[in-house]
């Protein structure tokens, strides 16, 4: 047992060995008692030992490793969870902290995983650490409940958005004429549909000028394609589409035969043959999103279309004036402003 040590200040202070680090640094919980006689002393060396027996008990129930209990959680939620977040979780599982996955349950605390967190903030992005953060907490509320975390996590960064012009999207479509990728344009670029929701779109789901989004194509982690239901319930939806968007569908069968990777490979393609500049598939949606916003369709009707459950993203990512409406709104603002000051001049002048 730990023995205490008589301060200069007369306290009693016990020490005991609480965890080693990321860097390999032991620390040590401290007892102190301001007591300076011997009862003091005994009473700091009792809530020392009564510590490293908790510890002890807590090392015979959480004797696993992170990993292990990492391996438990992505094993344990694979039948309910999506196939892109399984295989998010079992690539962080084979790629990240690899330090802490060899940590005892029991021996993680607030302090061993902000030096994990600091750790991986040097190489990778904020969003990849606060992910990161999210799998660690989720694990650690199954396995240590008792833990309370408050970690700090590196600033959100705001994300670069690329909006696509009105010319830059006719460019595309005439472009794109005759070829297999113009449906998923007009149908990102129209309809604000993602990438997944497009392969998976079938001539059954068209009724008259709607379409009814209700399923997406996602990549297992065995690299197969298979059809799933959205992640959230505003995920599935109607979503009217312009008259010549439906006259370009096929009528029978699916919409079309490219899966999510091909649909990329494909814009990337096109892109170049445009001689546009690189940007997302994805950021035809922000084109979409960005048109009805500016145009004034409210908020809410722009969320239903896009399959948002609330205006998180739309305030953080999508609500970007797109640039030739920009001048244009920019031009009628100065014009008011300069129509003002002319008949203000005029006013001086008449006696």
């Amino acid at each position: 047992m730990a023995k205490a040590k008589k301060l200069p200040s007369g306290s009693w202070r016990c020490q005991v060995y609480d965890y080693t680090d990321s860097a390999g640094k032991r620390h040590y919980k401290s007892f102190t008692n301001d007591d300076p006689s011997p009862k003091g002393k005994r009473l700091a060396e009792l809530a020392a030992a009564e510590y490293a027996a908790g510890k002890r008990e807590l090392k015979s129930v959480n004797n696993i490793s992170f990993g292990d209990a990492l391996d438990k959680y992505i094993s344990m939620r694979e039948p309910v969870l999506s196939p892109a977040s399984i295989k998010k979780y079992k690539k962080m599982r084979h790629s990240s902290a690899p330090r802490l996955m060899e940590y005892k349950i029991a021996d993680i605390s607030q302090d061993v995983i902000q030096g994990v967190i600091n750790e991986e903030a040097k190489n990778h992005s904020p969003k990849s650490v606060r992910d990161l953060h999210g799998l660690i907490s989720a694990v650690m509320r199954v396995e240590r409940p008792d833990l309370r975390l408050n970690t700090i996590l590196p600033k959100r960064v705001r994300p670069d958005i690329y909006v696509p012009s009105d010319v830059e999207i006719q460019r595309l479509t005439a472009y794109a004429s005759e070829k297999e990728i113009l449906i998923p344009v007009m149908l990102a670029a129209y309809c604000g549909m993602r990438r997944g929701e497009i392969s998976a779109l079938q001539a059954e789901d068209i009724h008259s000028n709607t379409l009814h989004v209700h399923q997406t194509m996602v990549e297992t982690p065995d690299h197969t394609w298979q059809l799933k239901a959205p992640k959230s319930y505003a995920g599935d939806r109607f979503v009217p589409a312009p008259a010549f968007v439906i006259e370009a569908l096929p009528k029978t069968g699916k919409i079309t035969s490219l899966n999510p990777t091909m649909i990329s490979q494909r814009f990337s393609r096109l892109l170049k043959s445009c001689n546009l500049p690189a940007f997302r598939f994805h950021d035809l949606r922000h084109y979409y999103a960005s048109t009805l916003h500016a145009i004034g369709v409210p908020d809410q009707y722009i969320m239903e279309r896009c399959g948002w459950g609330n205006d998180a993203v739309l305030k953080d990512v999508y609500r970007h004036t797109l640039g030739d409406v920009k001048e244009k709104m920019n031009d009628l603002s100065n014009t008011y402003f300069e129509n003002m000051q002319h008949e203000i001049q005029h006013a001086k002048k008449e006696p």
